[in-house]
């Protein structure tokens, strides 16, 4: 991972532009450009059909033509203040239709309306552009580009309904906050497109203010009251009973770590075995069998056949062997699929493309997933590229409320993507070199084995590289009860190669390590600048009650972002009840689970 990293260049704490980002490579997308065009007018439609429902908040003055000349009320002022961009704000409120007659509170509706509306003009203007000449990593950009502006304009649409109606405030801020890293991921891989070149300039002038836009939407609903906040470190919803390492409801044994684990009531006893019943118990939808005893021989038919928008969970189960496919990707249509395997190192998932094929790091990944209600379990996702190859990813997820249980991640550099919205990972073993947990989800690690490998040579190793761009984003990497180990190969190295915790990918990078053992192997000071002084000031990484021989904090860096958590309260906000709980969502997914710290 890394914007303005040349692949080619070891890692160095200084090879990177103050304002770059991790270099996203997608995968080439087969449609036909007129294709394209019919499904961006599609989704463009259907997200215009859900901005109706703002037309009866507060729009008394639909039918006004604004101009220039008119002054902003003091709602919009007053508003607009409260923003990152806030000539940007009273500019596009002013000649967003209802905006001069509306309140504080129903300016936050129209803005994200105004949003929706931009963002669906974006998708079909860049749609024309496909029939454009562009080499391989130009194409491989702007596919990105295309793909996530179709991700944010339904993640857009759905805040807005949201928003409307009084849904989950943590649902606004996540959605919002996954339509921000999806523009940055956009217009970063458009900044590695060599030159000036058609491509770049003409996309640059379609995605203008994109990113500012949803900014503006996210510190709005903040200011209005949309979430709670506590220093800057945005939580999630609070509705739920806690009680000493768990959530209310039935009680079961955590065989790993021996805390005890609590389920919701309500949770139906086939939903919380789901993910611990032997194989051979679950009734699977499709099996995927290399040697055509199943019902496909590929992962890539499984996903194909597999329904779109599925409200129940839809089992592919697929048996031991090595599936080397090209890039597969559970698309955002393709929700509530569950892959189950054989086990670790049994059932592996694996692909070798590197950004040295001329794509983004985005598009690199062996495996991805962006369908909401993802669950992965039993299973090896790896990329086996190598270390020379530098940005390698073996799963890339951007699925809201994804799970990845007892699975493998095996890379180098950039092995897991966690590129957005909420995630849990359970009693993972993830392997690599350079930033190889990497991302800006909001997502907590519990009980999983972090192991950092022998890099190339000058190369130091980051466990982590959190890309957080905003500070009204509720996303950060929890690291809880975990282990941070070395493979053999870098213990016998005897210190040649220096390891560390994380380091500030973007400039309010969260990154927190709670009650987990950390290894010798991890330098002294804890973290590595990405830069210079860049994000020192405005990050947020934090450590509590770690153990181990790498755990001493007496040579820790003196960032003033950085500090040792002292308090079980602020502890407390990084854990999984917390961070991603949000609507009881995880305990539906069956997998076991401390919902507060270890006792």
């Amino acid at each position: 991972m890394g914007y303005g990293k040349l692949v080619s260049e070891p890692l160095s704490s200084t090879g990177h532009q103050l304002d770059d980002e991790a270099t996203y490579k997608p995968r080439k997308s087969k449609l036909k450009p007129l294709v394209i065009i019919l499904a961006a007018i599609l989704i463009v439609a259907s997200a215009i059909s859900a901005v109706v429902v703002i037309n009866s908040l507060g729009n008394k003055a639909s039918s006004e033509a604004t101009t220039l000349n008119i002054k902003p009320s003091k709602a919009i002022s007053l508003t607009c203040s409260k923003t990152r961009y806030r000539s940007l704000c009273v500019n596009s409120l002013l000649n967003f239709p209802g905006a001069i007659t509306a309140s504080d509170k129903h300016l936050v509706h129209i803005a994200v309306n105004m949003t929706l509306h931009r963002f669906g003009k974006a998708l079909y203007d860049v749609s024309g552009v496909s029939n454009v000449f562009m080499d391989k990593r130009a194409r491989s950009a702007y596919e990105d580009c295309l793909e996530l502006l179709a991700d944010s304009v339904d993640l857009l649409a759905r805040s807005l309904t949201s928003v409307s109606f009084g849904g989950s405030s943590q649902d606004v801020v996540t959605w919002l906050s996954a339509a921000l890293t999806n523009q940055d991921t956009c217009t970063d891989g458009l900044a590695e497109v060599g030159g000036g070149g058609s491509v770049k300039n003409q996309m640059s002038v379609k995605l203008k203010d994109l990113s500012k836009l949803v900014s503006n939407c996210l510190a709005m609903y903040t200011a209005a009251g949309g979430r709670d906040d506590f220093s800057g470190i945005p939580i999630g919803n609070r509705r739920r009973k806690l009680i000493t390492g768990g959530c209310e409801g039935e009680k079961g044994e955590d065989k790993h770590d021996d805390h005890q684990v609590y389920f919701p009531k309500w949770l139906t006893r086939k939903d919380r075995m789901l993910l611990d019943v032997p194989v051979s118990a679950i009734q699977a939808d499709i099996i995927v069998s290399q040697d055509g005893n199943g019902t496909v021989k590929t992962v890539a038919e499984a996903i194909k056949k597999a329904p779109e928008y599925s409200t129940r969970r839809f089992i592919i189960y697929v048996k031991a062997g090595k599936y080397e496919e090209d890039n597969l990707k559970v698309g955002r249509k393709k929700t509530n699929l569950v892959f189950i395997g054989d086990g670790k190192g049994k059932t592996v998932i694996s692909g070798d493309k590197s950004v040295f094929d001329n794509i983004t790091t985005f598009h690199t990944a062996s495996f991805a997933a962006s369908g909401a209600g993802f669950i992965a379990r039993d299973l090896t996702f790896e990329n086996w590229a190598g270390p020379s190859k530098h940005q390698a990813v073996a799963l890339r997820v951007g699925a809201d409320h994804a799970v990845v249980y007892r699975c493998s991640v095996i890379g180098y550099q950039d092995t897991l993507y966690v590129h957005s919205q909420r995630q849990f990972f359970r009693e993972c073993d993830i392997y690599g070199t350079v930033d190889f947990i990497f991302g800006n989800a909001a997502v907590v690690f519990q009980n999983c084995s972090l192991y950092s490998r022998k890099p190339m040579n000058l190369q130091k190793n980051t466990v982590t590289a959190q890309n957080r761009k905003d500070p009204n984003q509720n996303t950060g990497i929890s690291i809880h009860a975990c282990r941070i180990l070395a493979t053999p190969d870098l213990q016998s190295s005897n210190g040649s190669f220096q390891t560390y915790l994380g380091r500030p990918w973007k400039l309010y990078s969260r990154t927190v390590i709670m009650q987990s053992y950390i290894g010798e192997h991890i330098h002294p000071r804890g973290f590595l600048e990405w830069n210079a002084t860049f994000a020192l000031d405005t990050l947020y990484y934090g450590e509590y009650v770690n153990y181990g021989p790498g755990a001493a904090l007496g040579q820790r860096v003196k960032w003033p972002g950085y500090q040792v958590i002292q308090t079980v309260a602020e502890a407390s906000k990084f854990t999984v009840g917390q961070f991603i709980f949000g609507s009881s969502w995880l305990p539906s997914t069956g997998v076991a689970f401390m919902a507060g710290l270890s006792t």
